[in-house]
């Protein structure tokens, strides 16, 4: 039984959670985010460990499911360098597209007080590649909202990232847990892509979404030794397929958990591997 069957075998013994409950118990817009790189083979202890009442999403019988987003930000990568240098006013603009359903939301993530996460969001339809005029001024009144004024901003894809996610409630506190397998990173033209697996094959990226005393997952977690990490999947992905961009954020995170990205990626517009040290040309 490989690593990922096991957290398989103990996300299926669990009961159900429709989506619509789901959301109306633990949407959690405005939340703390901690995030955690696992060994696959520790989850199925971290999942047996929750408290009792934990429920997994489960649509039309399936508790796994694929997720694309499309990352955008100016030329000048203002959004990126924004958590790169830790600003205080910073944004993320993605479009979220739930694979198995073909639903697109268009996400504005800022930071909200004391270290939160606020995120805006409305359904999106469009090519996926650009921002309509109705999308675009949605993005600058979220972020005029947030203290950032991008009207003399230009928005570009700069990034796409595909995974597959479980999601947990925990109706103790009302908070939520979501496993993250098969990470894939891919720069616009397709001319990169990094698969997590590629580098590593036995980790998942664990994130509890609660309020700032933490939830019980946080505590358990804590407990047994895993603490929260600066894992962004933007910024950890773009700092590894652009190897010339300043990445002191992220790299405690690219060393420990996947330390071949920093000197291999693959070009997929020559079948080649690229190896280039971090912080040297691409």
């Amino acid at each position: 039984m490989t690593g990922l069957d096991s957290v398989d075998a103990a996300v299926a013994v669990l009961p159900p959670v429709a989506l619509d409950e789901l959301l109306a118990r633990a949407e959690l817009l405005t939340r703390l985010d901690r995030k955690y790189v696992l060994p696959l083979a520790d989850l199925p202890v971290v999942l047996g460990g929750l408290d009792t009442g934990v429920r997994v999403l489960e649509i039309d019988g399936e508790r796994d499911f694929g997720y694309r987003s499309r990352y955008f930000d100016t030329p000048q990568l203002h959004g990126y360098l924004g958590a790169a240098r830790g600003r205080r006013r910073r944004f993320k603009l993605r479009i979220r597209t739930y694979l198995d359903s073909g639903l697109e939301f268009l996400e504005v993530k800022t930071r909200g007080p004391r270290g939160t996460t606020v995120k805006d969001r409305v359904p999106y339809e469009g090519d996926g590649r650009s921002l309509d005029g109705t999308a675009r001024a949605y993005v600058d009144t979220v972020l005029a909202g947030a203290g950032i004024d991008s009207r003399a901003l230009r928005f570009v894809p700069v990034l796409t990232t595909t995974y597959r996610r479980t999601t947990l409630l925990l109706p103790a506190d009302g908070s939520r847990l979501t496993v993250d397998t098969g990470l894939a990173w891919a720069l616009p033209d397709g001319s990169r892509v990094l698969r997590a697996c590629d580098l590593t094959s036995d980790r998942a990226v664990v994130e509890t979404k609660a309020g700032r005393a933490g939830s019980g997952a946080d505590r358990l977690l804590w407990s047994l030794g895993h603490r929260p990490c600066t894992v962004s999947k933007y910024g950890t992905g773009l700092a590894a397929l652009r190897p010339e961009l300043p990445a002191h954020r992220w790299l405690p995170v690219l060393r420990r958990h996947f330390p071949t990205a920093l000197d291999t990626t693959v070009d997929t517009a020559f079948g080649t591997t690229l190896n280039t040290p971090h912080g040297s040309p691409a």
